[in-house]
Parts: C-alpha cells; sequence; structure tokens
C-alpha cells in the first residue's frame, strides 16, 4: 500500500496523546492508593493534559490532509454500525473532550470527593471521569487498529497483532513522554514513567517482531491467476496494459526499492526500541531532563518510520496484476 504521512502521523500523534492521558491516570490511581505521592493538581496534571490533547488535536488536524472534501468529514460517523472509521472519528473526539475536562477538574480545582471507599480511599470527580477517559482511551486504540485488523484481503494486517501494536507503541510512547514531563516538573514520580516506558517498550518490542515473523511467512490467497482471472498453470505478466500511472498503481503501492523498504524496516527497529531504553536508561541514572526528552524525540522519529513501513507491507491483491511496467 501507498503510505499517507496525514494517516501516519494521525495514528502516531494521537498514540502519544492517548498513552500520555494513561500515564497522568495512572500515575493519580497509585497515588490515591498511597503507593506514590500525591502530585500538583494544576501544574502536572492540568498541564499534562493540556500537552496530550495538544497531540490529539495535531493528529485529528493532519488527518484533514487525508481528505479530498474536508467539509464533508462530519460524513464519517455516519456508519457507526458497521464500521471502525465511524467508530475511530466518534472515540476520538470524545477522548479529545473527555481529556479536556480532566485535565479542566484538575487545574480548577473542581475536584470534589464523591465518596469513600472503606474510609481509606477517597475517590473525587477526577478519578471517577479519568476512569471513563481510560475505557475511552482503549476503545479508540481498538478502533483504530481495527480500521486495519479487519481488511481480511490484506494479510499482513489482518491478526490481532495489529490491535496489539497500536495500543503498546501508543502507550509506550505516551509514557516515554510523561518521563520527560515529569523531570521537568521535578516529580518523584520520573523513575515509576520511565520504568512502565522500558517495560512496554520491550513489550511492544516482542509484538512488533512476532508480526513481522508471521508476515514474512504469509502464504497468500491471491495469486497471478486469481487477479486476472485466468487458471493456466504458466502465466508471464508483459505489461499493465497500459503506458502511464494511474489512480492503482499510485495509491496500492509504495513504489520504493527494495533497499529503502529494508532501510527503513531496520531504522525503526533500532530507534523505536532499543535506543530510546538506553538514553531512558541512560536518563534514569543521571537524572538528565535531556536525555529523557531526546529519548522520546528518537522514538518519535522511528514510530513514523513504523507505521509508514506498516502501511507499504501490505501487499493489495491488485498489484498482482498492475507489477509489471512493461
Amino acid at each position: 500500500m501507498h503510505p499517507a504521512f496525514s494517516v501516519v502521523f494521525l495514528t502516531t500523534l494521537i498514540g502519544v496523546g492517548q498513552g500520555l492521558f494513561l500515564a497522568l491516570y495512572t500515575g493519580q490511581l497509585y497515588s490515591v492508593v498511597k503507593v506514590l505521592p500525591v502530585q500538583d493538581s494544576a501544574n502536572f496534571y492540568g498541564l499534562g493534559s493540556l500537552i496530550a490533547v495538544a497531540f490529539l488535536a495535531a493528529g485529528l488536524f493532519s488527518s484533514f490532509f487525508h481528505l479530498g472534501h474536508p467539509e464533508r468529514a462530519w460524513r464519517s460517523a455516519a456508519r457507526w454500525r458497521t464500521s471502525w472509521l465511524s467508530r475511530e472519528v466518534i472515540a476520538l473526539p470524545a477522548f479529545m473532550g473527555m481529556t479536556a475536562i480532566y485535565g479542566l477538574i484538575h487545574y480548577l480545582g473542581w475536584n470534589p470527593v464523591l465518596f469513600t471507599f472503606r474510609d481509606t480511599f477517597e475517590v473525587d470527580l477526577s478519578l471517577l471521569v479519568g476512569a471513563v477517559n481510560t475505557a475511552l482511551a482503549f476503545t479508540l486504540f481498538l478502533c483504530t487498529g481495527m480500521i486495519y485488523a479487519c481488511i481480511k484481503f490484506l494479510q499482513e494486517w489482518a491478526t490481532p497483532l495489529t490491535v496489539v501494536n497500536y495500543t503498546l507503541l501508543g502507550s509506550a510512547s505516551g509514557f516515554m513522554l510523561a518521563t520527560a514531563f515529569a523531570s521537568h516538573q521535578g516529580s518523584e514520580l520520573t523513575g515509576f514513567y520511565g520504568g512502565w516506558a522500558i517495560i512496554l517498550t520491550l513489550a511492544a518490542l516482542l509484538t512488533r517482531i512476532s508480526s513481522l515473523v508471521r508476515n514474512a511467512r504469509i502464504k497468500h490467497h491471491s495469486t497471478l491467476q486469481t487477479a486476472i482471472g485466468v487458471r493456466h498453470a504458466r502465466i508471464e505478466q508483459k505489461a499493465q496494459g497500459f503506458m502511464s500511472g494511474s489512480f492503482n498503481t499510485r495509491e496500492f503501492f509504495h513504489a520504493a526499492s527494495p533497499a529503502v523498504f529494508r532501510a527503513i524496516k531496520w531504522f525503526f527497529l533500532v530507534t523505536v526500541f532499543p535506543a530510546p531504553v538506553l538514553l531512558l536508561s541512560l536518563g534514569l541514572t543521571a537524572n538528565v531532563l535531556f536525555l529523557y526528552v531526546l529519548a522520546f524525540a528518537v522514538q518519535y522519529a522511528g514510530l513514523i518510520a513504523e507505521r509508514w513501513f506498516f502501511f507499504a507491507q501490505s501487499n493489495h491483491p491488485q498489484n498482482l496484476y498492475y507489477q509489471t511496467v512493461g
């Protein structure tokens, strides 16, 4: 498939926003049960939520460049009963809105205690809103991943690993950013977020390698015979049937050389996984903010390459028909 950078940035940016919110809310939950120290609501949770919304908004903005008629974007939500894309279109603004509400509750101090659990743990409004938003975050991960995993004839995508990888990679990048944010705020949660960022990154490495191994062993259902409707045992294609390009040849093939394709794969395998883990480990040892920021920047650059590779690796059956220029 031909990777559209608008979708590449959409999926990676909203993944960071989702992961950052999950990091913030996880830190708050741990503080409620008194495992971690309580953070300043306005400066930590309020500002952190604002950063998460900024990433989500940037991802939403980039998606408009993928539309032929942006003014009709609202119609994409109409098929929510059957379309994962429509469900994503609904889930993303809902998650953005709830993240903004979560941040405002903390920033403005509108956070009354709703009830006390076992006379020990106070459940306030932000905890309730955060719980709902956590469900929305994972719903959004599911919708985004299933847009591609539900396409059965693109066998590289049609696997539960697609959803798992979207979830783990987005969460890892969000916790990586949360580590840098916590360090900038002078928070005691820096080590907590850094540890989880490493765990999530290593988990994502295992599942992403699993998907690469699976895709390398795929036996495609489509053949040249099924592509052109001829059942002869031996078929040799000489030309596409036309001399210039078309929508099909532009949109369903990445056009990168095998060498470039392999280079991008190894680039993201290094920059998404071992490089940021090494930088983050050094940062946790020396407690240097620059290393945290660099770890996030390197990983996000790698995620752009990873997402490009994800789209480019899928082989549309129609490419069998248009594989030879002439």
